[in-house]
């Protein structure tokens, strides 16, 4: 007699914040709360009719309101959402003195930095954002049991997170693209951990 097989694990349902004034214009946004703009809060709004098809056990936003609004806006509220809450750690990597200067700004001292292969003084280095990454991936497993999650954060936090759920190091995550307000999936195809959508726009 066979045995039936267990039951496909859900997915992880990644959205972007929706575009904010800073992000538009390229400058590096951790702690500061900035609000959403009317384009962010339109491509937030949209996404609500990918994900009105879903169903979410638990929708996780990180803590700043850029992220709670377009949660709100995409309809991933409780209910229908069976339970939502705010995870710090899915606040947007810290850029310590680099806070709201944008790379090109950034460059004119240090020629060639990037946010993943060169220091961040003040801030987070690229291993302890990989650090939270793997807590919220623990964290949310045992959701998965029962069906998809949702998170909705920030660019870098959710690219790392991504190279985390792949098994790669964390400054992987430089090798995957968000758009503001854009929508990504991460599933399992046989028992290896995949990318099923990257960055949907609204």
């Amino acid at each position: 007699m066979s045995s039936t097989p267990p039951p496909a694990p859900g997915r992880v349902v990644l959205v972007r914040h929706g575009q904010t004034a800073w992000s538009r214009d390229g400058r590096h946004t951790g702690k500061t709360d900035v609000p959403l703009t009317e384009e962010g809060e339109r491509q937030a709004a949209a996404q609500a009719t990918h994900l009105d098809e879903l169903t979410f056990g638990l929708v996780a936003t990180s803590p700043r309101r850029r992220a709670r609004h377009t949660a709100d806006l995409a309809g991933l509220v409780a209910p229908p959402v069976a339970e939502r809450l705010v995870w710090d750690d899915l606040a947007e990597w810290d850029y310590g003195d680099y806070e709201g200067i944008t790379t090109a700004t950034i460059r004119e001292t240090v020629p060639g930095w990037t946010v993943w292969d060169a220091p961040v003084p003040g801030g987070e280095t690229v291993e302890q954002v990989g650090a939270r990454a793997d807590a919220v991936l623990a964290r949310l497993r045992p959701w998965l049991e029962r069906g998809d999650v949702a998170l909705v954060g920030h660019g870098h936090m959710l690219r790392v997170l991504i190279a985390r759920w792949l098994g790669l190091p964390p400054r992987a995550g430089a090798r995957f693209v968000l758009g503001a307000g854009t929508l990504s999936v991460l599933g399992h195809e046989h028992e290896s951990p995949v990318i099923e959508l990257l960055g949907l726009p609204g």
